[in-house]
C-alpha cells in the first residue's frame, strides 16, 4: 500500500510541478544593473502618463531636471475625486466644472511641499518643461493644458519652458517611428499618430536634454523586459502594475554611465492592450539609442475590481496611471505607491553590476 501511494503521489503531482517550473520560468528576469545616472533623470507621458510625469516630477523634483506633457494637465488636478478627473481636468465646463484655478494649483502645490510630502517647488526653477496639445484633440481640452502651463510658469523661466500646439493632431501621441500609426486626427488604440514628419519624443528630448546626436533607425540597442515586482519589492497588481515591464539599453549603455529617462503610456495603451505597439512605437528608443540615454518603460494593467494575485480592490479598467487616486490617498506625493514603484525601478538601473 505504501509503494502504492507512493507511485501514485509522483504520477498525480508530477503535473502540478511542472506547471509551477513553467510558470515560474515564464517570469521576467529582474532590471539589469547598469550603473546609470538616478539624479537628474527626464520624464514624459501621454494622457494619464502625462499626468503621472508631472505628478512624478513635482514630487520628486530634486532629482528629476526636466518633463515632457503630451495632452496631461497640472498636478494633482483631480484632487482624489473620479468626477473631477473626468470633468473639471478633462473636459470643463464654464458653468458648473471649470478648470481649477491656477493659483488654486500653485497654492496646493506650496501646502504640498510645506508638509513635507512633496520636494520644495523651487527646485523646479532650473527644470525644462515641454508641454503638447494637439489642435484636434476632444478628450484632454486646451483649456486643461494651458492650465498646466500656467501652473508650471510661476516657478518655470519662459526660457524653458515650451509649449506646442499642432494643428490637426488628435488625442495621441504624434509619432514617425510606427510602422502603423493612425491618420494624424485619430483618437483610437494605439493612441500613435502620424502627423507628416512631427517627432514628439525627438522634439521633447532635445528641449529637455539639449543637442541631440542623428537618430537612428533601427535603434541600436535591445529592449528587455523585466519583472516590476522584483524592481519594486512588492505585488503590482496590489497597485495596477502590471508584472511586466519595458526597458531599452542602447548598446553604448552596457558600460554604464548613461542617463535615464521614463515614459509612461497612457488609458488603453499598456502592452496588455496594445501590445509593444507603445514601446516600439512612441519614438524614444530611435533618439535614446545614438545619446547614452536608457528609456524605461512601466507598465500598468486593466483591473476591474479584485484581480489574480492581488487581495486589494483596484477599478482601473483602461489601465490609466493614478492620477485621482485610485491606489491610495497620497498618490500624487513622494509616498504614491506608483511613484514609489517606479522610483525604485530607477533605482535598481543605477546599481554598479
Amino acid at each position: 500500500m505504501t509503494r502504492f501511494i507512493a507511485r501514485n503521489m509522483r504520477r498525480w503531482l508530477l503535473p502540478f510541478a511542472s506547471l509551477l517550473c513553467c510558470s515560474m520560468s515564464l517570469a521576467a528576469p529582474p532590471l539589469p544593473a547598469l550603473s546609470a545616472q538616478v539624479q537628474g533623470i527626464t520624464v514624459s507621458g501621454i494622457s494619464s502618463g502625462a499626468y503621472m510625469a508631472v505628478q512624478y516630477q513635482v514630487a520628486r523634483s530634486k532629482s528629476v531636471s526636466g518633463v515632457g506633457a503630451i495632452a496631461g494637465g497640472p498636478y494633482e488636478c483631480a484632487a482624489g475625486s473620479t468626477w473631477t478627473a473626468l470633468t473639471r481636468c478633462m473636459s470643463p465646463n464654464d458653468w458648473w466644472a471649470p478648470v481649477p484655478g491656477v493659483q488654486e494649483l500653485q497654492a496646493h502645490i506650496e501646502r504640498r511641499a510645506a508638509a513635507g510630502l512633496i520636494d520644495s517647488p523651487e527646485d523646479l526653477r532650473d527644470d525644462r518643461v515641454w508641454v503638447f496639445s494637439g489642435d484636434e484633440d476632444k478628450t484632454v481640452a486646451r483649456a486643461v493644458v494651458d492650465s498646466l502651463v500656467a501652473t508650471y510658469a510661476r516657478w518655470v523661466p519662459p526660457a524653458s519652458l515650451r509649449y506646442v500646439k499642432l494643428p490637426g493632431a488628435g488625442h495621441a501621441m504624434v509619432s514617425v517611428a510606427a510602422a502603423q500609426a493612425n491618420a494624424c486626427a485619430t483618437t483610437e488604440p494605439p493612441y500613435i499618430n502620424r502627423c507628416g514628419d512631427f517627432d514628439t519624443a525627438g522634439q521633447l528630448l532635445e528641449f529637455l536634454l539639449g543637442p541631440l546626436a542623428t537618430r537612428q533607425s533601427p535603434p541600436q540597442g535591445q529592449l528587455h523586459e523585466f519583472d516590476q515586482a522584483v524592481a519594486m519589492g512588492g505585488k503590482p497588481a496590489d497597485i495596477g502594475l502590471a508584472d511586466t515591464g519595458y526597458v531599452f539599453v542602447p548598446s553604448a549603455c552596457v558600460g554604464g554611465g548613461c542617463k535615464v529617462h521614463v515614459a509612461f503610456h497612457g488609458c488603453r495603451q499598456s502592452s496588455a492592450q496594445v501590445g509593444k505597439a507603445f514601446v516600439e512605437g512612441a519614438g524614444y528608443n530611435e533618439w535614446a539609442a545614438g545619446n547614452h540615454l536608457i528609456v524605461l518603460y512601466p507598465q500598468t494593467v486593466p483591473r476591474y475590481g479584485w484581480g489574480a494575485g492581488s487581495s486589494r480592490w483596484v477599478f482601473n479598467p483602461r489601465a490609466c496611471w493614478d492620477w485621482w487616486g485610485y491606489t491610495d490617498p497620497a498618490y500624487a506625493t513622494r509616498d504614491g505607491l506608483q511613484i514609489k514603484a517606479v522610483q525604485a525601478m530607477v533605482e535598481a538601473l543605477g546599481r554598479h553590476p
